[in-house]
Parts: structure tokens; C-alpha cells; sequence
């Protein structure tokens, strides 16, 4: 793949995907014949979870060895832009900390990337326009791209790789970039929603008592369309907690969000009711998850206490009346950290270690607990949402890593338009993107080829044929001085895509 300037881009471009934030077409596959059905009709794999994904099972083959930034199986590419410390369009440096992010059509041939920065200290804001907290570093950038490059049917013949479904990797031009979050902080994950925007979430509950100017631990709404840094509005109905990621039930309007709050106390599965599905400044009702007939069920401890790949539990939700548990920040942070969680458990609800990545498709909701099960290494999880989704839904275990050489700490993740999971590893090592297939056989994808930094962000392109995905880096420090190998990047991968589950 190559990164061509703006003119000889045009000079070539041809159409590609409409418009539109990429929810999958189909999961299906998650439901194909490779599975089985408990008692309850919920669909749950049928394989190994310690099996490994070859070519023809869902795999693409080994890692190519290579001198590039990624390790990748034979046919795929990559390409980078958006560095740490890079100049951007509205004269802004980009930030360090590159972390969740999302796609999103943009007229014929573009794609706008909107990615969070989880910059952890206090410090100046990304853009001094519309900064919520002058004190607070954090935020999100958006780059637009356009694209071109054949496509499969187009009559060019076989690609790069002797596929004759496979045509070529297509060019990929930034044409800008720009600050589109301003003075929040820890935007760790957040997640897409239908009416085109980002929900960019804040990790940290710290406040006035910590030296900022502002209460931190909302969600805010950037909308697709911004043309710099919006109007922030903290959506404190969604609550003060430590946010990890959200996925929206296109459907319903659901949101659900992920609690990144290390044991102890735990980390909860919460749900918001907005009172007008799409207007979440509107306010709502915030839930937390309560397994039915077990409560207090602490799953943070995985096999230890007898859950397995594919046991299934029914789930019932608990309101959370105070969303918003210390206006004044006159609790101490562990306190206002634990308040949200602590409302739900005196209701029964359930305890997980931590839970990262969130993301829909198919009508289903998949997260992970980075550090569940009995070797601490990962949990992979699915909630289906119950008749009319304002009911209890069903929660299955999809997915336990019996160790790191397998799968260690899964962070982000997104669905694939073919079918897969998309796995971001958080662990201490190498770091890898893994595959999760349909049968619930998982396998390397790509590997971090110049640093121990974490993968974040994976989002499809709307048309599938691109995978985005940012290495992180360096949380803390200035961008411009920052080791290079520690500066964040994000990179567009593409390839024979087809031939597996992603």
C-alpha cells in the first residue's frame, strides 16, 4: 500500500463505499453451523477455546517476517500517518496516547477517522477553542482520508496476491486532520453510534480536588460532521465512572457502557435508557447488570468458580439513582471511583475485573474482561439483548485465554464484516491483534514489530476493505520530544481479508 500526495490521488479516484458509520453488515457467522445451542437457544461454540485458527479455518497463516511496523500473513499491507508530534490541519500538534476510534463515510470516496487520545496528566489543552477543561490534555482528533484503488468485478484482473477476488491494495491520501475534543482527559475507548457521531469516554474520575477545573468521568458526543473542536457537553446521566468503551443498539437506542475498575471492588456491565433514543443530553436512566439468581456473582474470577466457554447466564438490570455520585468532588478519588459500582453491588449486581473493549453487531453486544479467567489472561464476552431490549437479556462466555502466549489482555475489539472478532491486546510482552473465528478458534493476525506498546482503536473502513488500528504509545510527555518507537501511530492495514474471518 502506498500514501500518494493529494493531486496524483485525484488524478486516479474512483468511487468506493456510501457514506455511513460502519456497524457490520453481519455476524452470522458467530451462528453458523460451527456452533451449538444450550437449553435457553442462546448460540455458544462448539470448539476448543486453546484451538488455533489455520488457513481454511478462519486463519490467514503464519506472520511474515519483515522490518516493517507490523508483522503480517502473506498478502496484507500496511501504511501509516497520524504520528504523535506530527503538525496537523488547524496547526495543532497530534497528540500522544492514540486509543479508541471509529470510521465513518464521508462524501463519495473519503473516510473520517475520529480517534481518542488518552493523555493521563493535566496540562494544556489539545486547542484552546471550546476546551471543557483548560487544565485537562486529553481529547480526540479527527484525519480524513480519501481513498482509491480497484475493486473486486472491476475487470483489472487478478491483484497483487494472484487472487482474482483480492484486487490490490488501494492508495490512501490524508487530506486533513484536526482537534475535534478539547480539554477532557484519559479518552481511553468510547464507541460509534447510528446518528454518525463518536462517544469519546473519560477513564478518570478526577476533579476540583485534583488540581482541574472541571469534574472529569463523562461521556461526550462528537459528531462525524465537526469541523473542529466542538461544544463539549458532558452527558452526566450516562455517569461518573471510570469509562472504558460503549456500543448503541441501533434498534433500541441502547447504550451500554464498560467499567475499567481494577479488583477491588470490580468492574460493572451498565446499560443507558436515554429518554429520546439519539438525544442522550436529553437524559436518562442509567442500569448496571445483575445475573438472575446469583447475585452478586463475581465473575472476575472466571473458572475459579465453574464458568466455562459457553455457559450462559439470564440478566437482570439495577438502576443506578445517582449517576452523577459527587457534584461537589467532596469524596476522595478511590471513593468516587468505587461510588457508581458500589450502587449497583448493594443491588447484587455482578463484579468483573476489567472490562475494556465494547462494540455491536448483530443484534448482540461483545466486550472483554482483560484479565478474566482462571489464568488472568482474558475473558471474551456476548450479551443479547431481551424481547423489546428494555427486558433482561442472556450473557455468554465466548471465549477464555488459557494463557498469554495465546491471547494476553484483551483490550479494544470490533466485529468484522466477515464474520470474526477483532482482538487488541493490552498485554506486558509482544504485542498482537488476534482473530477470533465463528468456532471460537483464535489466531495471530499482527504483530507490534517496533515497540511493547498496546493496540487500540480497530475499526473497519464502511466498505470492509481497510482495517484501522493505532498503536498507542506514550501516555505522559510532549509529543515532540517523545522517543519515536513511543509515539503513537495509526496504521491502515488491507489484504485478502476474504479468505478469513476478518
Amino acid at each position: 500500500m502506498q500514501v500518494v500526495n493529494r493531486r496524483s490521488f485525484l488524478q486516479r479516484t474512483v468511487q468506493v463505499a456510501g457514506a455511513g458509520v460502519l456497524f457490520p453488515p453481519s455476524v452470522r457467522g458467530l451462528v453458523s453451523a460451527c456452533t451449538q445451542r444450550d437449553a435457553g437457544g442462546l448460540v455458544v461454540p462448539r470448539t476448543s477455546p486453546v484451538d488455533q485458527a489455520g488457513p481454511g479455518r478462519g486463519g490467514y497463516g503464519d506472520l511474515v517476517p519483515g522490518t516493517g511496523i507490523l508483522l503480517l500473513p502473506a498478502g496484507f499491507a500496511c501504511t501509516s500517518f497520524g504520528v504523535a508530534g506530527e503538525l496537523m490541519s488547524d496547526g495543532n500538534v497530534t497528540p500522544l496516547a492514540h486509543d479508541g476510534m471509529a470510521a465513518f463515510g464521508w462524501q463519495r470516496n473519503r473516510v473520517r477517522l475520529i480517534r481518542n487520545h488518552e493523555v493521563t496528566t493535566r496540562g494544556a489543552p489539545l486547542s484552546a477553542v471550546n476546551a471543557y477543561d483548560p487544565s485537562a490534555g486529553g481529547g480526540t482528533t479527527t484525519t480524513e482520508l480519501e481513498m482509491s484503488g480497484p475493486e473486486p468485478g472491476d475487470g483489472r484482473g487478478r491483484g497483487e496476491s494472484g487472487d482474482a477476488d483480492f484486487p490490490g491494495h488501494p492508495a490512501i491520501c490524508v487530506v486533513r486532520s484536526f482537534v475535534s475534543l478539547s480539554g477532557t482527559i484519559v479518552n481511553c475507548a468510547g464507541g460509534p453510534t447510528p446518528w454518525r457521531s463518536w462517544l469519546s469516554c473519560e477513564e478518570n474520575v478526577r476533579g476540583v480536588r485534583e488540581g482541574f477545573t472541571r469534574t472529569h468521568g463523562w461521556v461526550f458526543d462528537v459528531p462525524v460532521a465537526a469541523e473542529g473542536p466542538v461544544a463539549p457537553v458532558p452527558l452526566k446521566d450516562m455517569g461518573r465512572m471510570s469509562h472504558e468503551a460503549v456500543a448503541v443498539d441501533p434498534h433500541s437506542g441502547i447504550v451500554y457502557e464498560t467499567e475499567d475498575n481494577a479488583f477491588p471492588p470490580g468492574s460493572g456491565f451498565y446499560r443507558f435508557l436515554p429518554r429520546r433514543p439519539g438525544e442522550l443530553a436529553r437524559g436518562g436512566r442509567l442500569q448496571m447488570a445483575r445475573i438472575a439468581g446469583s447475585p452478586r456473582l463475581q465473575i472476575f474470577r472466571g473458572s475459579a468458580i465453574g464458568i466455562r466457554v459457553g455457559d450462559a447466564f439470564d440478566v437482570e438490570w439495577v438502576d443506578i439513582r445517582h449517576p452523577d455520585p459527587d457534584p461537589n468532588d467532596a469524596l476522595a478519588e478511590d471513593d468516587r471511583r468505587m461510588a457508581l459500582f458500589t450502587q449497583g453491588a448493594d443491588q447484587g449486581a455482578a463484579a468483573f475485573n476489567r472490562l475494556e473493549g465494547c462494540w455491536y453487531g448483530d443484534g448482540s453486544i461483545y466486550f472483554h474482561d482483560t484479565r478474566g479467567g482462571a489464568a488472568g489472561c482474558g475473558h471474551v464476552w456476548r450479551y443479547l439483548p431481551g424481547q423489546g431490549n428494555r427486558d433482561g437479556g442472556r450473557l455468554v462466555l465466548l471465549f477464555e485465554s488459557p494463557g498469554a502466549e495465546v491471547l494476553d489482555s484483551p483490550d479494544n475489539l470490533t466485529v468484522s464484516p466477515r464474520g470474526g472478532l477483532v482482538v487488541c491486546e493490552d498485554g506486558s510482552d509482544a504485542q498482537f491483534i488476534r482473530g477470533l473465528t465463528p468456532a471460537g478458534e483464535i489466531f495471530p493476525f499482527a504483530k507490534n514489530n517496533i515497540s511493547q506498546s498496546e493496540f487500540a482503536g480497530a475499526c473497519y473502513s464502511p466498505d470492509g476493505r481497510v482495517l484501522f488500528v493505532n498503536i498507542q504509545g506514550a501516555h505522559t510527555g510532549d509529543p515532540l520530544t517523545t522517543e519515536p518507537a513511543q509515539r503513537g501511530v495509526t496504521i491502515a492495514i488491507t489484504g485478502p481479508f476474504h479468505r478469513g474471518a476478518l
